[in-house]
């Protein structure tokens, strides 16, 4: 058996958090998971996990403070206003265990914005946990800010995206090529009868990861395949040779 191909350390894994009562209630739709999970893997990233959480301080604090701890970059939109329900400035600081105090580049951008009507409550905006940079805001100058590779951005679409897009660009170099996946259709097949054909098949390639999406049909099926980058048409060959080997028919999948 030949040794698993090496392609270089693997790409950075992002997290994802979404801030908002409107959005688990009903009111509106999230659209942040699709956009970002294109924007990540058209430059070779992976989107490694995603939450979406509410406006409450001690739910948000414990989870920045979780996720803080374990590394890795992250975009987190929304509740960076200055309304009393936008907790997430004050959650990041608690989380990060530093104070929240009024940032001057940020003051002087929400004065040259608002003029005087920027106080007594847009200013509040300023207040950022010490030591956060300046994201730049190409909407309306509001930054946002980042700590602890925590990348904090508004919760408008409009604002959030532009802003994601130029972090990745400064901050995050391509890595390499799309993430792919490749699969089969197997019908009328128990997906337990594929348990030991993955078991085996999982260890010859670890930087490909294989999945299986049983459907009730009708017919009722299995998507069986895997995901990765360099050296998954190899990967997937196995695959379809292993299945041969069983004597299970299979068609080559367009559906993940």
């Amino acid at each position: 058996m030949s040794p698993p191909e090496t392609t270089g350390p693997p790409p950075l894994r992002f997290g994802l958090i979404v801030i908002g009562d409107e959005l688990l209630g009903g009111g509106r739709q999230d659209r942040h998971l699709a956009h970002f999970k294109a924007l990540l893997q058209g430059r070779g990233l992976d989107l490694g996990w995603y939450w979406l959480l509410p406006d409450e301080p001690e739910v948000l604090t414990a989870h920045l403070r979780f996720s803080m701890a374990c590394g890795g970059p992250v975009f987190v939109c929304g509740g960076i206003g200055a309304t009393p329900d936008d907790h997430t400035r004050a959650c990041a600081a608690a989380a990060a265990g530093v104070a929240l105090s009024r940032h001057p580049q940020a003051a002087a951008l929400i004065e040259g914005r608002f003029g005087p009507q920027a106080y007594p409550e847009r200013i509040a905006m300023a207040d950022l946990p010490e030591g956060s940079q300046l994201i730049p805001n190409p909407v309306n100058r509001i930054p946002g800010f980042q700590l602890r590779d925590h990348h904090f951005l508004p919760g408008f679409p409009e604002m959030a995206w532009p802003m994601a897009q130029s972090v990745i660009e400064d901050r995050y170099p391509i890595a390499g090529e799309p993430l792919r996946a490749l699969a089969v259709r197997i019908v009328g097949v128990p997906e337990s009868r594929l348990i030991p054909l993955m078991r085996r098949l999982g260890p010859r390639f670890p930087e490909q990861k294989l999945f299986s999406l049983p459907h009730l049909g009708p017919p009722p099926h299995v998507l069986l395949g895997l995901r990765g980058r360099a050296g998954i048409e190899t990967a997937f060959a196995a695959l379809c040779e292993e299945l041969a080997r069983e004597g299970l028919a299979y068609e080559v999948s367009t559906a993940q």
